[in-house]
């Protein structure tokens, strides 16, 4: 199955474009994976809620415009359900008989993503209550979707 990340930011480091690229490379046979970078909203060092609240309609704004209202679309939030990674593999081998074939995967900013894309996507995906760096997440994310192809095609990964 196709899936696009659509993310606020970019990776910077050397080592996690490394390490996202050999997902890349491992999740091409199943369909692929490609990474829509979107600019941040600039805030000042201390912004107020209303200053947070605008730039989170800009970025989903800008993250509704590029999605494909077609895909099955998955926001990544803390308050999202939380799966298994049996869980994931069984979400994406039923998408395609529930009609779809491209997923849209929507990591937010540092302050996350405003409620109108949390609203709008199929689900609201959470890894863990702990909050982790963008950069990472997309890596960690990659690598949930690996495995849960693995499983799919009922094929051994490490544990």
């Amino acid at each position: 199955m196709k899936c696009t990340v659509y993310c606020i930011g970019s990776l910077k480091e050397k080592y996690w474009k490394e390490a996202e690229g050999e997902y890349r490379k491992r999740l091409s046979r199943f369909g692929g994976w490609s990474v829509v970078e979107l600019s941040e909203s600039l805030l000042p060092d201390t912004p107020s809620q209303k200053q947070i609240d605008l730039a989170l309609e800009k970025e989903g704004e800008a993250l509704l415009k590029r999605i494909n209202p077609r895909a099955y679309t998955i926001a990544l939030c803390v308050e999202g359900k939380q799966k298994s990674s049996e869980e994931l593999a069984a979400l994406l081998a039923h998408l395609p008989s529930d009609g779809f074939s491209e997923i849209a995967l929507l990591i937010g900013s540092s302050y996350g993503l405003s409620e109108r894309v949390k609203q709008q996507a199929h689900l609201r995906l959470s890894f863990s209550k702990m909050t982790f760096p963008h950069q990472m997440m997309r890596v960690i994310l990659a690598e949930q979707f690996f495995r849960a192809e693995k499983i799919n095609a009922h094929e051994s990964y490490h544990k």
